[in-house]
């Protein structure tokens, strides 16, 4: 069996793709700030107006545009079973108004069994201002926002901006480039329905009502009430159509509309979001809640993430860093990802002589610890302009995922033979360990780098952690240390030739273990595919898919018109560049597509775990009980925090969690974060963290150190770290 060489082109692709994608995510993040604009990490901000030249007795619109994070949200005016809404405090030229803020109907969030309303991605919050009609032509007026908001992921975190607009006056108003969007912000607000809509109370049930007439089929309906506690947000409407009107039963709330009030909200008819006042009439609601905000029935999976650290970077000195990221890095070369680019790499030493493995060996090690290089200085870039970032970083990023799967694909399929790029596999093959084959083998450790950095090694996490808050020096000597444990095994079979000579010989096994590998390649291009799901929604997975289909025709159109005449080489030529420039045309869709909108939603809980007797966190008490000796277990939380809500009631409210509370003597405190006390703020910082939840337990004993829990809980985890405490 015999591998032909082949230019590197697909690593060289894979290298640029990396490089490109972290450099434009690095370029916003050091971006200069602005009087009209501001950013977090989770939420940009901007004031924008329809009007660069304002007039007096204007009616103005302005918008808060919020571009938020992959994975974040933002709340509507009903938050739903926690969360906080936007808002807005305008500061305005004497004689002028604002109104309130004109809300784009929300998306609804399914968190377990908690529900809430809000925005992700992207979303204009308009608000109209009149102006004064005493404004001079000629002068200048400004306008100032304090915008206030709650931005939620697995974590929440209340942020806010100061935002000003300064707009010249003229005797007339004049249109500013974003009056288009703004006006079709408008546009697409929920407009009033134009049927009759009326809301009545069946004992504990809301029942809204409408015509028949004009929605003669209806297959969906939720109604999202403007106020808190009108209905139980989490229950499952009932639908069902009675003589010539329809009827969506729901669950009433802890603060049911009373009888003879106007109840106000959205009505979602197959899709379509309608604006309603009803009349609410009917006899006393009996609420069939009772909880507080939310409740919760199921729990959250464990995962490998919930293991409890056995190692505290803080502890960490410089040595032992690099250390442990060699070692980390040592297994990453296991990782399914990464062993195929590795073993296939390796069959090169069955040919050649030593010192041409020699030279390959250090081509590799180069390109590795380069590409580690890469990653290092742009963290520490992003880091220098305020961003927070981590090991794995760039998925983040949709479009980085996108590629990365997309490579992973055309990888798996040259390994399984199915596809030849070149004369032979260009990206892990014979090809990069020929000729040229120094800048294969360079390219081959870049590519390496760039498929290894899904994974999480063992010894990586603490190394890592130290890492990312230390200076430039010490940051990029772990992340090189990781880099030289990523090429160890490569660079050792490349300088030892008692190794080389204990390879098997040359024959057919090795079409077939080329074979093999391509299996965990497929893996990983599924998996990130399901990442982008997550990221982008049905869409993103269309567009992964379909990129992968035109990719394979690409290669395949280049592989059988290589052969052929001249004039059928050129017509596959251009029809594989065809291909790819259709495949490169689906990434801007990427800041397009949005995950879809679900109305049916989960069932409602049938009740309520009852709470558990606990003490309010002061830092005072927490010193007096840790100078006692007692275990102590601290609960940060808020009541706008939709994880903190959900692991209260799957794990430290539960039966298993109270008893080995009471079997082991913790004393269990919260602390509430809804206001943001000072004093929980610096016990957040105290662990490195910006927002709740966090869970620490102080195991029996003075002086003994805080352990931290992961934020999603469960209650065996909860309870093996009272055992491990107490032993």
């Amino acid at each position: 069996m015999r591998f032909t060489r082949s230019p590197s082109l697909l690593a060289s692709v894979s290298a640029a793709a990396i490089v490109v994608v972290l450099a434009a995510g690095a370029i916003p993040a050091m971006a200069a700030p602005s009087e009209d604009r501001s950013a977090t990490d989770e939420v940009q901000v901007r004031l924008i107006s329809a009007s660069s030249l304002v007039a007096p007795g204007q009616t103005l619109l302005l918008a808060l545009e919020q571009r938020i994070a992959p994975h974040w949200h933002t709340y509507w005016k009903n938050p739903g079973d926690s969360g906080q809404p936007t808002s807005i405090d305008w500061q305005l030229p004497s004689g002028a108004s604002a109104g309130t803020i004109l809300w784009p109907a929300p998306k609804r969030f399914d968190v377990g069994p908690i529900t809430n309303y809000g925005y992700e991605d992207h979303v204009l919050l308009l608000t109209e201002v009149r102006l004064p009609q005493g404004l001079t032509p000629g002068s200048t007026t400004t306008i100032t926002a304090d915008a206030n908001w709650l931005v939620c992921k697995e974590e929440c975190i209340p942020q806010q901006a100061t935002l000003k607009l300064s707009l010249p006056v003229g005797p007339t108003a004049k249109e500013s480039p974003d009056a288009e969007r703004l006006s079709a912000a408008r546009t697409a607000l929920p407009a009033k329905a134009p049927f009759p809509a009326s809301a009545r109370i069946e004992g504990s049930n809301l029942v809204v009502t409408w015509p028949v007439t004009p929605t003669p089929a209806v297959q969906q309906a939720l109604f999202m009430p403007e106020d808190w506690g009108r209905v139980q947000h989490a229950a499952k409407p009932a639908l069902d159509r009675s003589g010539d009107e329809w009827r969506l039963r729901v669950p009433v709330g802890e603060q049911p509309a009373p009888a003879g009030q106007s109840l106000n909200g959205l009505l979602v008819i197959d899709g379509k979001t309608w604006e309603v006042s009803m009349p609410v009439t009917g006899g006393a609601a009996v609420s069939g809640s009772t909880s507080s905000k939310s409740v919760a029935t199921a729990a959250p999976t464990e995962s490998s993430s919930n293991a409890i650290p056995d190692l505290d970077a803080a502890g960490l000195g410089l040595w032992a860093a690099m250390g442990l990221a060699l070692l980390g890095g040592l297994i990453l070369n296991l990782m399914p990802c990464v062993f195929p680019v590795l073993a296939i790499k390796a069959l090169g030493f069955l040919h050649g002589d030593a010192r041409e493995h020699r030279r390959q060996g250090l081509a590799y090690t180069a390109g590795v610890l380069l590409a580690f290089a890469a990653l290092g200085g742009v963290l520490l870039a992003l880091r220098g302009a305020g961003g927070s970032v981590g090991w794995g970083f760039q998925f983040h990023s949709p479009l980085f995922v996108l590629l990365l799967a997309w490579l992973m694909f055309v990888l798996g399929l040259s390994l399984a033979g199915l596809l030849q790029i070149g004369a032979g596999f260009a990206g892990v093959g014979q090809g990069l360990a020929g000729r040229p084959g120094l800048s294969g083998s360079f390219f081959t450790g870049v590519l390496a780098t760039v498929v290894a950095t899904p994974c999480t090694a063992p010894f990586m996490g603490a190394a890592m952690a130290y890492a990312l808050a230390q200076p430039a020096v010490p940051l990029m000597a772990v992340f090189l240390s990781l880099g030289l444990g990523l090429a160890l095994p490569y660079l050792a079979l490349a300088w030892w030739p008692a190794l080389q000579r204990r390879m098997p010989r040359p024959g057919a096994w090795m079409d077939v273990l080329k074979q093999a590998l391509a299996f965990p390649m497929f893996a990983a291009a599924i998996w990130l595919v399901w990442v982008l799901a997550q990221q982008a929604g049905p869409m993103g997975v269309l567009v992964a898919l379909a990129g992968m289909g035109l990719l394979a025709l690409a290669a395949w159109v280049r592989g059988i018109s290589r052969a052929a005449s001249p004039r059928w080489r050129w017509t596959g030529l251009g029809t594989a560049l065809v291909s790819l420039a259709a495949a490169a045309a689906l990434l801007p869709t990427l800041s397009t597509v949005t995950s879809a909108s679900t109305v049916d939603t989960a069932g409602a809980a049938t009740g309520t775990a009852a709470a558990n007797d606990h003490e309010p966190y002061s830092p005072e008490r927490l010193a007096q009980l840790r100078a006692q000796g007692k275990p102590v277990f601290v609960n940060l939380t808020a009541s706008w925090c939709i994880t903190c809500l959900v692991n209260e009631r799957v794990a430290l409210s539960t039966e298993e969690v109270r008893d080995a509370f009471a079997r082991e003597g913790v004393v269990y405190m919260k602390g509430d974060w809804t206001r943001q006390d000072p004093r929980i703020t610096e016990l957040l910082k105290q662990h490195d963290r910006s927002g709740v939840p966090l869970y620490l337990f102080y195991p029996a004993g003075a002086g003994r150190s805080a352990q931290v829990l992961p934020q999603l809980l469960t209650p065996g985890l909860v309870t093996a770290a009272l055992q491990a405490g107490a032993s």
